[in-house]
């Protein structure tokens, strides 16, 4: 990824992507989101620690939905797919 812009690589599978490019790839989004979209620091502690007791959670992905919680989580626009809705 030569340009420090991209956030995502639009032509890679994640196993493609040698794993600490992932990894920093996805807190580069994270650190990317604009602030007003951007769930405070601590209501985001709160949530990846709901996740973290979630039976759902499995590699730090949600098996309800798919996604990644700690991407899912930074966005204050999101909520927990679960059917109890932890956050």
């Amino acid at each position: 990824m030569e340009d420090a812009r991209i956030l995502a690589c639009r032509k890679c599978l994640i196993k493609d992507m040698p794993e600490a490019e992932f990894y920093q790839n996805m807190y580069d989004y994270i650190a990317n989101i604009p602030e007003d979209d951007k769930t405070p620091e601590d209501e985001y502690e709160r949530r990846l620690n709901e996740c973290r007791q979630c039976e759902s959670l499995l590699n730090g992905m949600c098996r309800v939905c798919g996604c990644f919680v700690e991407m899912r989580a930074a966005a204050v626009i999101r909520h927990c797919p679960g059917a109890g809705k932890r956050w």
